[in-house]
């Protein structure tokens, strides 16, 4: 054995003690002389310990000890559940009775916008449903007139007119008050595509028209400028488009065309036109269905000075079926392009690009769980998950500042017996109601076992399938679920389908529709992203794991070009919407909240506009379009620019003042 050099070997404890208590007691000195020999002594001793340290023989031992027990307590934490403060919520959730619904917060507003309609008409029917919800989502207070029942009515008494007729015969000698009313300072929006009739031939000349046809011409796609609306600067394909359009002619003087055709004819989709101090607003494609909602709503915030309405401002990305349990075996398209097992695709290829988009766009990705797939409706449980997997994704979404919801424990909806699916799903519906709490208590005690102190407030449905007694179901059983999520546009006919406005419920649930889903987004999901930026600012989307699984959401491109679709869409959307907020699934819940119950009410006088907001609680925030008048500076409030005369205002006090720059 190789001699040791008794210098080699520290000292003990007890020897730096007795050096210590050897020492000879320091000199009296002024106050800086002692100060300076404290100092010396002190780094004299440091130096004498980092010479013993580095002759010290096993000091690499120690480091390589050291490292493995670091290691050890990190795995630890991540295979027991145990977390960190993985989520910095940007709002709270308002308790169930500081809830306000739209229609309470509506209550409130003033009645200064006029609509007339035709009951007769189909599609003034169909139309005045859409805008029902667009004025009671962009907080505008309205009176509605049937014209096929009443004729009184006057227009001097509100300073914003929607017609919301195609046959403008019914509003008689009223037409001639109407352009005396624009002519003086009025602002009328004709959201239905005009019929050609002698009483259109009178007022065509004053919406900007200098020809038409008696027929009307094919709209199957639609331009948008770039600085009329969020993601305009490009075209938009109509699915099932059809003759729906007026053939016009426009005048260039006083009319600027902010929609056409996406074709070699330029057909104007939607123009607005001068009229005297008004203003006329025309909208020309004859699709009044609820992807059409924010045209119709960007179109009436052209009316007037300045338009004001409430946004949710919010960004929000759910992965459904995450975490839950890897499908065993292979896939032919994963075998395909990469000679691998689905598991290993998951955790070393999809979800590495999943966070890869995270981190690029600030994505925060809510979760779903689910703990297994067996068809078990009776109330047993007897899945054997695979924690570990659970964990780890879990631990990984969390700490990228995501959070997790709740899916199910299996992929059955919340359906009892009296549910028929009319053959749309191949479900079982639960056999009681003390099977389907048994298995939903197994999934909250699962979730609770592997992730304890986070809180899970969501609720997504399987498939988008709720019953009515499945969400009273939830609401008594579960307090902690404070969010329903399902979708915004029906997908099949079946009457348990979840489809949804946003609101707040009177029991203080937020419902929150997810609007478009997977990687490759279809021409009409594409006018849902774009609808929804301008109605709601707003981005919801939903995918699954398995989608690179699935041939009917795109398996068959492969990942690699899956992958790259989905770049596409994001690019657009933050290109469009650079300062949307990235929320959670919660998080934008408590931005729902503080929209529904926001009731603005704006004055304009002199050189300054007031917006004062009803039902404010931290913070709202609001579209605003100036159309007359340019902002100056902002008092209550931050006032960001998006696009054209668009601006986004956070107002963090319930009045906010802005001044207008002189022209």
């Amino acid at each position: 054995m190789e001699d040791i050099n008794k210098n080699d070997i520290p000292k003990s404890q007890s020897d730096f003690e007795s050096d210590i208590l050897t020492m000879p007691e320091p000199e009296k000195d002024t106050d800086d002389s002692a100060k300076t020999k404290d100092k010396v002594r002190i780094r004299d001793r440091i130096s004498a310990f980092k010479e013993r340290y580095v002759n010290f023989r096993y000091k690499g031992i120690v480091s390589i000890v050291l490292i493995f027990a670091l290691i050890s307590v990190i795995l630890f934490i991540e295979r027991t559940g145990i977390r960190f403060n993985y989520s910095n919520p940007n709002l709270e959730l308002l308790e169930k009775n500081e809830c306000i619904t739209k229609a309470e917060a509506c209550k409130t507003l003033d009645r200064n916008t006029l609509v007339l309609y035709n009951s007769s008409e189909k599609d003034s029917l169909s139309a005045l449903e859409e805008f029902k919800i667009i004025f009671s989502d962009m907080k505008v207070g309205y009176n509605a007139v049937d014209l096929a029942q009443n004729t009184t009515f006057n227009f001097y008494d509100y300073e914003k007119a929607v017609i919301l007729m195609s046959d403008i015969n019914p509003l008689g000698h009223n037409i001639t008050t109407l352009c005396e009313w624009v002519e003086g300072g009025g602002n009328a929006l004709f959201a239905l595509t005009l019929s050609k009739t002698p009483f259109s031939s009178v007022i065509e000349p004053k919406l900007g028209i200098t020809d038409s046809s008696d027929n009307n011409a094919l709209a199957d796609s639609i331009y948008v400028d770039e600085n009329f609306m969020i993601g305009g600067g490009r075209g938009f394909v109509i699915e099932d488009g059809y003759d729906s359009s007026h053939a016009v002619q426009l005048s260039e003087k006083n009319t600027t065309v902010h929609a056409c055709s996406n074709d070699e004819r330029k057909a104007a989709l939607i123009w607005e036109t001068k009229y005297g101090e008004g203003k006329f607003v025309v909208d020309n494609f004859g699709l009044y269905e609820k992807v059409m909602r924010g045209f119709f709503a960007a179109s009436y915030s052209l009316l007037g000075d300045v338009c004001v309405y409430p946004v949710t401002n919010a960004s929000t990305f759910y992965l459904d079926d995450f975490p839950s349990q890897i499908p065993s075996g292979n896939s032919s398209y994963i075998m395909r392009d990469y000679q691998t097992s689905i598991r290993d695709f998951y955790v070393n290829i999809w979800w590495p690009d999943m966070m890869n988009f995270s981190d690029k766009y600030g994505l925060k990705y809510t979760g779903l769980a689910i703990e297994c797939y067996d068809d078990s409706v009776d109330g047993t449980t007897n899945a054997i998950p695979d924690r570990e997997t659970f964990v780890n994704f879990g631990n990984m979404l969390m700490r990228q500042g995501g959070e997790i919801g709740y899916h199910g424990y299996n992929h059955q909806p919340l359906c009892l017996g009296n549910v028929d699916y009319k053959g749309a799903f191949d479900y079982k519906t639960w056999e009681s109601y003390d099977a389907m709490e048994g298995a939903f208590d197994e999934l909250v005690d699962f979730c609770d076992e592997l992730f304890p102190d986070v809180g899970m407030s969501i609720y997504v449905p399987p498939s988008n399938i709720l019953s009515v007694e499945g969400r009273e179901f939830l609401i008594k059983e579960y307090p902690q679920i404070r969010t329903i999520s399902g979708i915004y546009f029906r997908d099949a006919d079946v009457d348990v389908s979840c489809v949804q406005e946003y609101d707040v419920s009177a029991e203080g649930i937020v419902d929150q529709p997810r609007v478009v889903s997977s990687c490759v987004l279809t021409p009409f999901m594409e006018l849902a992203v774009i609808s929804e930026l301008n109605l709601h600012y707003s981005n919801n989307h939903f995918t699954h794991p398995d989608d690179a699984l699935d041939p009917e959401r795109g398996a068959e491109l492969g990942w690699e070009k899956l992958k790259y679709h989905f770049d596409q869409y994001l690019n657009w959307v933050y290109t469009s919407a650079p300062n949307i907020r990235n929320l959670t699934g919660s998080d934008t819940s408590a931005a729902i909240q503080r929209w529904a119950a926001a009731a603005p009410k704006t004055e304009i006088k002199d050189n300054q506009m007031t917006v004062t907001i009803d039902n404010f609680h931290d913070e709202v925030q609001l579209m605003v379009r100036f159309n007359e008048k340019t902002p100056g500076n902002v008092k209550g409030g931050k006032l960001t620019h998006i696009t054209g005369n668009l601006y986004i205002l956070e107002a963090n006090k319930d009045t906010v003042v802005i001044n207008f720059k002189q022209e």
